[in-house]
């Protein structure tokens, strides 16, 4: 073995843990959102939904769409999408309904009362946003760079699924 090749092997073995480590960030950051999500709707008494339920809300908005969409649109990544939709429609927030052209596919939007979930969630969202930009935790370029890069490992990872034989 060459001093070279020995040196690209360490190269590619860091990369393998840095890749892992950011694995296990994301992982860890989706579980922590939900937490803070969770926290905050027990300070204000809103028990009747999970954090789940409330960041589904959030991202679907002033948006009409189908349980498909959701998953397409990358709204919601949940095995269980279909419970949590029925849940929100029982409970008040989402309206549903039967797709005029596919009767199979069903239409659902906020409510009043989901619309004022999402309000809480993009209030929380904005305090953080303001909390990590004021604290000098973070800036406007480090916040692009993460995106940046966390979309380009989107491209790749959507890649690999379209091209798996």
């Amino acid at each position: 073995m060459t001093l070279h090749s020995t040196l690209r092997q360490d190269d590619q073995s860091n990369f393998m843990m840095g890749y892992l480590e950011s694995l296990a960030l994301v992982e860890r950051l989706h579980r922590l959102l939900l937490d803070v999500i969770k926290d905050e709707f027990e300070r204000l008494g809103v028990l009747e939904i999970n954090s789940v339920q409330a960041l589904l809300l959030f991202n679907i908005g002033e948006n009409e769409v189908t349980a498909g969409e959701l998953k397409t649109r990358g709204y919601y990544q949940g095995s269980n999408v279909s419970y949590n939709l029925k849940k929100l429609v029982e409970l008040g927030y989402m309206h549903h309904e039967r797709c005029s052209i596919d009767r199979r596919s069903v239409r659902v939007r906020l409510t009043e009362k989901g619309r004022n979930v999402r309000n809480l969630v993009h209030s929380l969202f904005g305090r953080h946003a303001q909390g990590l930009q004021s604290s000098a935790q973070l800036g406007e370029e480090g916040i692009e760079g993460i995106n940046s890069a966390l979309r380009r490992v989107e491209r790749y990872w959507a890649d690999q699924i379209r091209f798996i034989y």
